[in-house]
């Protein structure tokens, strides 16, 4: 059986617009990011939904919220750990360029008191298999952060390696969507 997911990252930060790499803080949006979590409120109000999963860290949780508010959507907000950031570690909140230029560096190896990347990919992976076991058949979101999309798409069977995955450069775009076959 098929499960449809949609997945988020969470909206624009204060971090982000000041070149920090969050990690595990909690963030805070910015207020661009409450314009895109609204536009993403109104994406969804015709959208049929069977469950939304969320990482528990505030930027992912204030993104849900207030998309949610904007849409009218009346669902639970599921909140899982798994669904976290990459943990960087003792570089948590420390400038972009210093965590994210050289992610190859930490594909198997963890930043300093983190952990790697694949790790966190599969920890992310396990949590989108979890959510969507739960609703055979059905669509779910997923909001959460880079290494939830990465573990999003090795959930739904990506064939991409892990080095291609860290290392490509993709824009920002609302909304994307997979299938995983349970």
């Amino acid at each position: 059986m098929i499960t449809r997911i949609w997945f988020e990252t969470h909206s624009t930060t204060l971090d982000n617009e000041a070149g920090i790499a969050s990690g595990w803080r909690p963030g805070e949006l910015s207020e661009l990011g409450r314009e895109r979590a609204a536009a993403l409120g109104i994406r969804i109000r015709d959208r049929s939904l069977d469950a939304v999963y969320c990482s528990d860290l505030a930027r992912a949780v204030q993104t849900a919220s207030t998309a949610f508010a904007q849409a009218g959507v009346d669902l639970p907000l599921l909140l899982d750990w798994r669904l976290r950031e990459c943990d960087y570690g003792r570089l948590n909140g420390t400038p972009s360029a210093d965590v994210h230029d050289d992610r190859l560096r930490y594909a198997q190896n963890p930043y300093p008191g983190g952990e790697s990347w694949e790790q966190a990919t599969r920890r992310a992976a396990a949590g989108v298999r979890d959510a969507a076991t739960r609703h055979p058949g059905g669509t779910i979101m997923i909001i959460g952060h880079i290494a939830t999309g990465f573990g999003v798409r090795r959930a739904c069977g990506a064939t991409d390696s892990l080095a291609t995955m860290i290392t490509g450069r993709s824009p920002w775009k609302p909304g994307r969507l997979y299938e995983i076959a349970l």
